[in-house]
């Protein structure tokens, strides 16, 4: 039996996330090539200050086949682990690259925030809306 390619998000297996290692398994379960490849990528931009323009390095150094690195790189882009920054970025001085984002972590506050808040909020009105789709 093959197992699930997609990212199993419960509660349980969050809080248990100590690492990088065990980051990589939850965004990229039963795929150990791109599992390696997240750890390199995400190792390599936390130890860098500055953007990173390629990866290529990584290829070469760690066997990573572009395709992997690739479609890896894509996935942590759309998760908003990562994000290329272009060098019309002022912030940046001109360089261009790859860097750790914060994206998925604001995203991920906001949304704790917003189930907190829904969860407090008793208003006659908003649990006539939250009734309007189960109705």
């Amino acid at each position: 039996m093959t197992e699930s390619t997609k990212i199993e998000f419960r509660y349980r297996r969050v809080s248990e996330i100590e690492d990088i290692t065990d980051l990589v398994e939850v965004l990229f379960p039963g795929n150990r090539n791109q599992q390696h490849a997240a750890a390199r990528v995400l190792l390599a931009l936390k130890a860098s200050s500055e953007p990173m323009p390629s990866m290529s390095h990584l290829e070469r150094e760690h066997g990573v086949s572009r395709r992997t690195l690739q479609r890896t790189r894509a996935k942590l882009a759309r998760l908003g682990l990562i994000e290329h920054v272009s060098f019309l970025n002022a912030r940046y001085g001109g360089q261009h690259g790859w860097k750790l984002s914060s994206r998925m972590s604001t995203a991920l506050r906001q949304m704790a925030d917003r189930i907190d808040g829904w969860r407090r909020d008793t208003r006659p009105e908003r649990t006539e809306k939250d009734e309007r789709p189960v109705g």
